[in-house]
């Protein structure tokens, strides 16, 4: 045991060796330590309540509610009832309507052999393993996809996920870490922006489809490699498209997209969920349309729920690549495979597409159709390639305020469900999105469509907006309305230009 002269020595050698701020720093510490001890412990205590007080104290007490207040006219307490198959036409509240809203491009949901296909399935496998596919979830007919998807678009291999939004969200990072840069559409869609998220690297957004302003980043960037050549050996760089966007139904410049990536040495990765089953000669894709070396393009993916009728999305591309995923996609290691009978509709929607090439053409033709006929509607201006089965329609006359805007777009959208024709305002997550879209209808191309249909829905589309703007405006500026008319919701008259 050490003696107390022993201590005191100790005590004063340190002092003598500890600077004042050292010394200054240790005081205030003890200081707080001798507080929190002997204040907090000996400190005012609350006063004590009587039980009539506490009685009153319950009594006047008012919980906070669990969900805010919710408006009248909030979409979530106006919800429509869909029965039935969801095909060409759709019941909403029991009314039949010309189905324009949902991703049945092809219209291969009403496809009664891929029907039967997927029943059969469905006897022999039950509805599936509810165990990821590197434990207990791969059976034989997702090894018969990834290898009918690999043959069907000229690649090593395909890896099958369970859901489209996990496979793209869930490739970005298994490639991309912290540190590495991404250079993506400004108009990217949701699950592209988590998987961007989730890798944690530096993102950078070029403007939509501005192979320009791309280019000047790259630039760049390249400038500022030369200034430390060291970090940039360590640094990888990915660019990131979608063959056709979701958000605005425009095409990628995929040819000047691959000149970029060739000259500033990127790797690559294309979301074909749009395109696939929908452009090229074969429904191949974007790079089948532009008749692009597919080793131009690193990795490319697509869902499974728009064209092909079904469920789930895949990754192609290079084995060395497509492999890395089964360890590293976390769509594909933790979430339940695929059911059996999903994955055999995928198969049966392959078949299709191999016998009967022609469908892809007479969607092709139903696209042209709606998108020469969307310079009639007198209040709309649009965006979307021509052949595209995505198309946005926009409030012509643009409104002062994103949220007046989206309540004309829902009421046009009601008023037409209401006449016949089912289309839905494009829904984002305003608060998650990089780059929050501007509010517009979204309609879809089914295949089925005749040219009866297409101009019975133009004309109720026209009619439907004439109306909600008229009524609108009698609001707005009639003895109704005549206190709220600076309330900031008044129509802009100058037009837009067509997206």
């Amino acid at each position: 045991m050490m003696s107390t002269p022993y201590i005191v020595n100790e005590i004063y050698d340190i002092i003598q060796k500890s600077t004042a701020f050292t010394l200054t720093l240790e005081a205030l510490l003890a200081l707080g330590v001798i507080w929190i001890v002997f204040y907090k412990r000996n400190g005012k205590r609350s006063k004590k309540l009587s039980d009539s007080e506490k009685i009153e104290l319950i009594r006047s007490w008012v919980p906070e509610p669990l969900v805010e207040e919710v408006p009248d006219d909030h979409p979530g307490l106006h919800t429509h009832l869909v029965q039935g198959k969801v095909g060409k036409t759709i019941n909403i509240d029991g009314k039949q309507c010309l189905n324009m809203a949902s991703h049945n491009y092809l219209g291969l949901v009403e496809d009664d052999k891929i029907q039967q296909e997927a029943i059969k399935s469905l006897r022999k496998y039950g509805v599936g393993s509810c165990g990821p596919r590197g434990f207990y979830g791969t059976v034989d007919v997702h090894l018969v996809l990834e290898e009918r998807l690999a043959k069907f678009l000229e690649v090593e291999e395909a890896v099958v996920y369970s859901y489209a939004f996990s496979t793209i969200a869930s490739a970005i990072p298994a490639y991309s870490k912290r540190d590495d840069i991404i250079y993506v559409d400004e108009y990217a869609n949701f699950s592209i922006q988590m998987g961007l998220k989730a890798s944690r690297s530096r993102i950078v957004y070029y403007k939509h489809n501005n192979m320009a302003h791309l280019e000047k980043l790259l630039l760049e960037q390249a400038a500022e490699d030369e200034q430390n050549p060291r970090k940039a050996a360590r640094t990888r760089r990915f660019l990131v498209a979608e063959a056709i966007y979701m958000n605005t139904g425009n095409m990628c410049p995929l040819p000047k997209l691959v000149q970029l990536r060739n000259r500033f040495k990127l790797r690559m990765f294309l979301d074909e969920s749009i395109s696939f089953g929908v452009l090229g000669k074969t429904g191949r894709g974007l790079i089948e349309h532009f008749d692009i070396d597919k080793t131009e393009v690193d990795l490319r993916s697509a869902g499974l729920e728009w064209a092909a009728g079904t469920i789930g999305g895949f990754c192609a591309g290079s084995s060395f690549i497509v492999e890395h995923q089964r360890l590293s996609g976390l769509g594909y290691c933790f979430s339940a495979s695929l059911p059996p009978l999903l994955a055999q509709a995928a198969i049966s929607t392959l078949d299709r597409f191999e016998s009967d090439p022609e469908i892809f053409l007479e969607l092709r033709k139903c696209c042209k159709k709606i998108s020469q006929m969307l310079s009639s509607l007198t209040e709309f201006s649009s965006s979307g390639n021509m052949l595209s089965p995505v198309k946005h329609l926009y409030m012509r006359n643009k409104k002062t305020y994103r949220g007046f805007e989206s309540k004309l777009l829902n009421e046009i959208s009601l008023e037409c469900i209401n006449n016949g024709l089912a289309i839905i305002t494009a829904k984002y997550l305003e608060d998650l999105e990089q780059h929050c879209p501007r509010p517009s209808i979204r309609i879809t191309v089914n295949r089925l469509l005749t040219n009866k249909d297409i101009d019975d829905a133009f004309r109720i589309l026209q009619q439907a907006s004439e109306k909600v703007l008229s009524d609108w405006k009698t609001k707005m500026y009639g003895t109704e309305f005549s206190e709220d008319k600076t309330d900031g919701n008044e129509i802009d008259d100058s037009s837009e230009n067509d997206k």
